[in-house]
């Protein structure tokens, strides 16, 4: 099997599962329980702690959370004041905000370009005095492109506002802007396990909790943490940083690769080509059946955009935001890659992606 689905999530480094051993066995004990097994647990979270917030902005604090929908659902709703986002946020976002909107919050969703960067112009007029928190994705899920947080966060505080990162796709492969004053991130998509993420809170910055209870975590996030999904996810992290560039050139270099190969034969890129992560390739082919190609092509995981709507029949609402027909929507794959990946398997999956999209073409 050849994995190019990295965006949905990202294969457990084996210093991750390493790191996770002893607190699934013999180390079991609650870290929010003061006799030494649980003080002992307890130091285990706190050095993961520190390496998860080693790749965030300074002067800030981590809380692990079940993952980065807890976190961003934690930091709008813990949030006050008038919310602006961005059209092709992940569903994580946007339905939460249009939640808040139910709620009589009011919420103002800024289009996008051809390209699938924000339009700045349009942002400037709605981010304005009396904001409450702006919510802007790093790198997109669907397309990889890159928003301008630096500037987004600057006009939110110039508002006064919150600028809320959803850096799920970015942390660790991209830097994250110092600016921000919260950031979600997840470990699956680092290498991590599933079922742990965090929201970074810069210091000053307080929120109402999401969940009540024993308020165990920094902010008031209550529930019992697991020493191993903490773990690895420390473990993941501190790999990330001490593997960033090497990291980042490899995944560079796949992707010239893979984009000179799709480039010229008839596919076409979503998104920016400039200001994107290069780790994912999103492609368009006119009248490719996607569905028809994942089935031929059984042995490469691949896919037809997030993993979250999967299923839902729907065409892609970041594409759709961008300009995408329905039909050209219909027509795209995304391909995700990373530290796993080779050159050999990668190029090898995309002659064949081509091959069955040239086939599909030529029987029509």
């Amino acid at each position: 099997m050849t994995y190019l689905d990295y965006q949905a999530t990202t294969p457990l480094a084996p210093e991750a599962l390493e790191a996770m051993r002893s607190w699934l066995s013999d180390d079991f004990a609650n870290p929010h329980s003061a006799h030494a097994p649980g003080r002992k647990a307890k130091a285990a979270v706190e050095v993961a702690r520190e390496a998860v917030a080693a790749l965030m902005p300074d002067n800030g604090t981590v809380s692990f959370t079940s993952g980065a929908t807890e976190a961003l659902n934690w930091a709008i709703k813990g949030s006050t004041g008038p919310i602006v986002t961005i059209a092709t946020e992940h569903a994580a976002v946007l339905d939460t905000v249009a939640a808040e909107a139910r709620r009589g919050r009011e919420v103002t969703v800024l289009p996008v370009g051809s390209d699938g960067l924000v339009e700045l112009t349009a942002a400037r007029a709605a981010i304005k005095p009396g904001t409450g928190l702006v919510a802007a994705m790093l790198v997109n899920n669907e397309i990889g492109t890159i928003q301008p947080i630096e500037e987004l966060a600057t006009l939110a505080k110039q508002a006064g506002a919150l600028l809320l990162c959803d850096a799920v796709q970015g942390y660790a492969r991209e830097i994250i802007p110092e600016a921000c004053d919260l950031v979600a991130v997840s470990a699956h998509k680092v290498h991590g396990p599933k079922g742990v993420g965090a929201l970074w809170v810069r210091d000053g910055v307080t929120l109402e909790p999401l969940l009540h209870g024993g308020g165990q975590e920094p902010g008031g996030r209550s529930g019992t943490l697991s020493p191993a999904l903490c773990a690895g996810f420390g473990a993941a992290a501190r790999l990330a940083k001490q593997r960033f560039g090497a990291d980042r050139a490899h995944v560079a270099r796949l992707h010239r690769k893979a984009f000179q190969a799709l480039g010229g034969a008839g596919w076409a890129l979503n998104g920016s080509q400039g200001e994107r992560y290069p780790g994912n390739l999103n492609m368009r082919y006119p009248g490719l059946d996607v569905a028809r190609l994942i089935s031929d092509l059984r042995d490469i995981a691949f896919s037809a955009g997030s993993a979250c709507a999967s299923g839902s029949g729907r065409p892609s609402h970041v594409l759709k935001a961008i300009g995408l027909s329905d039909a050209d929507a219909r027509s795209s794959i995304r391909l995700g890659f990373g530290r796993y990946t080779t050159e050999e398997e990668l190029l090898g999956a995309v002659e064949r992606i081509d091959a069955a999209a040239r086939e599909q073409r030529f029987a029509a």
